[in-house]
């Protein structure tokens, strides 16, 4: 059973970085494309960037590219989103999502397994 957790969410001023990190369980992840996505209140879940398991290619959504940084533990088994300088705009429910499969350009409908999410608040 394919299990996603995150961690690493938290409270943090505008300009700092956090590190979230979607530690991955229950299967070999090689041929996976893990993404993170993130949903602010009021608002639809939206594709934030996405790592190939196995090649370590990354893909970003332009809001965030040039602040984030996607990498994976193959010995950990997790993927990790690197975030700097942070804007209050980023606050928002961060989630991890796994698709066995090429990267697709972030569809929420193309993902298998999603974690339960992690807080991030950014204040002004």
């Amino acid at each position: 059973q394919v299990q996603l957790v995150e961690s690493g969410g938290g409270l943090v001023q505008a300009g700092g970085s956090l590190r979230l990190s979607c530690a991955a369980s229950g299967r070999t992840f090689t041929g996976y494309t893990m993404s993170w996505f993130r949903q602010a209140p009021g608002k639809e879940r939206e594709f934030v960037g996405a790592i190939r398991w196995s090649s370590g290619s990354t893909y970003y959504a332009d809001f965030v590219k040039g602040r984030c940084s996607i990498s994976r533990d193959n010995a950990k088994n997790t993927v990790y989103l690197q975030m700097n300088s942070l804007k209050p705009e980023d606050t928002a429910v961060y989630y991890c999502a796994a698709r066995l499969g090429l990267f697709e350009g972030g569809r929420m409908n193309a993902y298998d397994y999603w974690g339960q999410g992690t807080q991030v608040t950014v204040s002004s």
